[in-house]
């Protein structure tokens, strides 16, 4: 008797797990409302990029200036789908499936979630993805001024590379000999 009422409040603890799927979400609507809120200022300032009293260098400026609002704009909306995808894997897992999600075509894209390993590399490409915007701001702004400053942009370009093959190759190394769904795998020569 005491331990299946133990075991009935182990086992019902999991729903703790609720209060950090709330916070994500939280944070994903901040997040998706703070981005959408500097979406909205920075086509606000480009309207003035076609004034043709704007010097060129002030128009240079405007133009740099809004290739990395965009990028930041990016880096934002990537966040919030983390989160997102951080919530919704958490409910999966933990609690419940998300009945409305399993009706729809979106659900296979998003949540193929099984276990805590599918988590991680869902969230890691989201995350490196960041990391990949995140370079590319900086490579915006980069003033090159000698040639290891060109080398060490070029190795940071072949490492992105790199992580990206590596990331893509163990996507296909997790798949199963036999293919996709419709029975069409690879072909032996």
């Amino acid at each position: 008797m005491i331990e299946r009422l133990f075991e009935r409040v182990l086992w019902n603890s999991r729903f703790v797990v609720v209060v950090a799927v709330v916070a994500s979400m939280a944070a994903a609507i901040a997040v998706f409302y703070i981005t959408t809120v500097d979406v909205w200022y920075a086509i606000a300032h480009i309207i003035h990029y076609a004034d043709p009293s704007l010097e060129a260098e002030a128009r240079k400026a405007l133009h740099d200036d809004t290739v990395t609002h965009i990028v930041e704009v990016v880096d934002g909306y990537l966040l919030a789908t983390v989160m997102l995808i951080f919530a919704l894997g958490l409910y999966e897992l933990f609690v419940s499936d998300i009945d409305d999600a399993h009706g729809s075509r979106a659900s296979s894209k998003i949540l193929v979630i099984e276990t805590l390993d599918d988590l991680k590399t869902r969230l890691a490409k989201v995350i490196l993805m960041i990391l990949i915007v995140k370079l590319f701001e900086h490579a915006v702004k980069l003033k090159l001024t000698s040639v290891l400053d060109l080398l060490y942009l070029g190795g940071s370009i072949a490492l992105v590379g790199l992580a990206l093959y590596l990331t893509h190759a163990s996507e296909a190394h997790g798949e199963s000999p036999s293919g996709s769904a419709d029975g069409g795998g690879p072909k032996s020569h």
